[in-house]
């Protein structure tokens, strides 16, 4: 990193315009920052979860008292209006609800004993947090996905720096303003601004890393870390699909494909990508998905009106156009919405539905992060499994069936960590209390939700005691059986 970072110019989703701008920090001063979080940590840590508990609740307080200006930043952030607010009243009520349970979570994973191996040996453990975790943050959901690892980290005893996404880093100012307001936790809790280069930064001066992204740049992260033997948790990519049997409620079905497609304008990571519909079912269904996906409409000019906001990032508009040519150019038929437009200098795109799609194609393989909605049909629940499975990924997924039993059987063999039943993405409803892994490409270390969600940040040490006489050397010679006499 150079000595002094050249700013970043930040665009507005909706504008189109370069209004913000971010200043990287030079390497003494991301050494400053790092430096002094961890020369705090030690206290924090030796202050207790109970202590730490008390000191977020006191932050959420200030981060209400600020949260007009946390939204307004979000919304500035993403180009979304009640999201923005969702995702603002979902971090506050996360820090709560993590102070709730911390304290017996940790307890919990307490051991304390006799060997069944010696029994004069007893033993007792001992959780110590990892002194600096680094979290390099995405541009999707900014302020939600920036915390969601820090909480747990800073209630374990960590000492935490979020490098957030020059995309999208407006909401760390008024966070920061919050955390400030506590001076406790500013000791130990830091943002800093940047691009690739100040993640890899961080990642030279944390003991423990946490990234959210792209598979490509998961795997350079994980390679960083493998060089430096410190653990990383990666949440990365995925293409959900979702498995609509012959037995479905078909209006259900095309509700929940619908919001699992569209919501956010399908830049979440447990988006649905792929839908996969029984033959008999297949032509209703495509056409009353037609007629939802048409009604849905764009938050513009308004953006407090309306269901699909702006592209957060240009760049992506261009990969899902791009997988909608190519799957045109290999014989699919687009029924509903299409390729980008541009409004008030914001880029959007519609509800878009296509049809005789195959795996050949980069809209069922790819990543599309967009409101695009490919569907096929199958004949037998060997090859909906078969379908479904067919992919680098294994995020997450969704069964809707005629009933829950029917779901959970198609669900339990889809290599995906989450799954949701009889709807789509359901995954946050469980981020404090189920567990679940990434498969394949989608992700790597312990599970950000549920116990592991903290349990993750310590370093496992045990005590031994000898509660006898230590073994003397001479208990341990080797006793050699006779030397056998030659026969004569």
């Amino acid at each position: 990193m150079s000595p002094a970072a050249p700013v970043i110019a930040v665009r507005n989703p909706r504008t189109g315009e370069y209004d913000y701008e971010i200043q990287p920090p030079s390497a003494s001063e991301l050494d400053e920052i790092c430096d002094g979080v961890r020369s705090a940590q030690q206290a924090w840590e030796a202050a207790g979860v109970a202590h730490r508990s008390a000191v977020l609740r006191c932050w959420a307080d200030q981060m209400d008292l600020r949260r007009e200006a946390l939204v307004a930043a979000e919304s500035a952030d993403t180009g979304r209006f009640r999201l923005a607010g969702d995702m603002v009243a979902a971090t506050i009520n996360g820090i709560r609800s993590w102070c709730d349970r911390a304290e017996d979570l940790i307890a919990g994973n307490a051991r304390e004993g006799v060997s069944t191996i010696w029994t004069n040996v007893s033993f007792r453990s001992q959780l110590r947090a990892y002194p600096l975790l680094g979290v390099i943050s995405p541009w999707n959901q900014p302020i939600f996905l920036s915390t969601v690892d820090a909480i747990p980290a800073l209630l374990a005893g960590c000492s935490v720096v979020v490098k957030c996404s020059e995309f999208a880093p407006r909401f760390s100012a008024p966070l920061m303003e919050a955390v400030r307001a506590v001076p406790e936790l500013a000791k130990v809790f830091a943002f800093v601004q940047g691009a690739g280069e100040t993640g890899q930064a961080l990642i030279e001066r944390s003991d423990a890393i946490c990234f959210t992204g792209s598979v490509p740049t998961g795997r350079k992260v994980a390679e960083a870390c493998a060089r430096r033997f410190i653990p990383c948790f990666l949440e990365l990519g995925g293409k959900d699909p979702v498995v609509v049997t012959a037995s479905a409620d078909l209006d259900r079905a095309v509700t929940a494909v619908v919001r699992g497609s569209v919501f956010a304008t399908g830049q979440v990571c447990h988006s649905i990508e792929r839908v996969y519909v029984h033959r008999s079912r297949y032509e209703a269904f495509v056409e009353r998905l037609v007629q939802a996906a048409e009604e849905v409409r764009l938050s513009y000019p308004d953006d407090s009106h309306g269901h699909v906001g702006p592209f957060i990032m240009a760049r992506q508009a261009e990969i899902a156009d791009a997988q909608l040519d190519d799957a045109v150019s290999r014989g699919a038929r687009i029924l509903a919405g299409g390729k980008s437009e541009q409004h008030g200098g914001g880029v959007y795109m519609r509800p878009t539905v296509l049809v005789d799609v195959s795996h050949d194609m980069d809209v069922m393989t790819e990543e599309t992060f967009a409101p695009v909605i490919p569907v096929m049909p199958y004949d037998d629940e060997e090859e909906a499994v078969r379908l479904a499975n067919d992919t680098s990924f294994g995020l997450s997924g969704a069964v809707i069936a005629g009933d829950e039993a029917e779901a959970r059987r198609i669900g339990e063999r889809i290599d995906a960590g989450g799954i949701s039943l009889q709807d789509t993405t359901l995954t946050t409803a469980i981020v404090l209390d189920a567990e679940k892994s990434s498969f394949r490409m989608s992700g790597l270390g312990e599970s950000r939700m549920g116990p592991s969600a903290i349990m993750r940040y310590f370093r496992r040490k045990v005590l031994m005691t000898n509660t006898t006489t230590p073994v003397d050397m001479t208990d341990l010679a080797e006793t050699l059986p006779p030397t056998p006499v030659p026969s004569t």
